[in-house]
């Protein structure tokens, strides 16, 4: 392994650990896909630290534990989002269908 993919490794794996950010979150800090994150936490990081492995996979296994949450949470959000839309939309037709004074 490369040194670079090893110091990277350590270093998503400890900012994971201090932020407990989500896996896109932190694939976005680094620049790296969410993909590369997962795989430097969950196959990379036993062989480099194991102490920190067994950190992060608690981490992990808890954000696996409530993801079904989060996804609610966020269609919430877009639905209210698009019902403001929508509401705005209406809202400029009526302004636009009014008589002029």
């Amino acid at each position: 392994m490369h040194d670079y993919i090893k110091e990277r490794t350590l270093k998503i794996g400890m900012h994971f650990v201090e932020t407990r950010s989500t896996v896109r979150k932190i694939a976005k800090e680094f620049g790296v896909s969410k993909s590369t994150v997962h795989k430097d936490l969950t196959e990379r990081l036993p062989e480099i630290n194991p102490e920190l492995a067994e950190e992060v996979k608690k981490i992990l296994e808890y954000h696996k534990s409530i993801r079904h949450l989060r996804g609610g949470e966020a269609t919430k959000i877009k639905y209210k989002r698009e019902k403001k839309r929508e509401l705005n939309k209406k809202s400029l037709y009526k302004e636009d269908q009014a008589p002029a004074t």
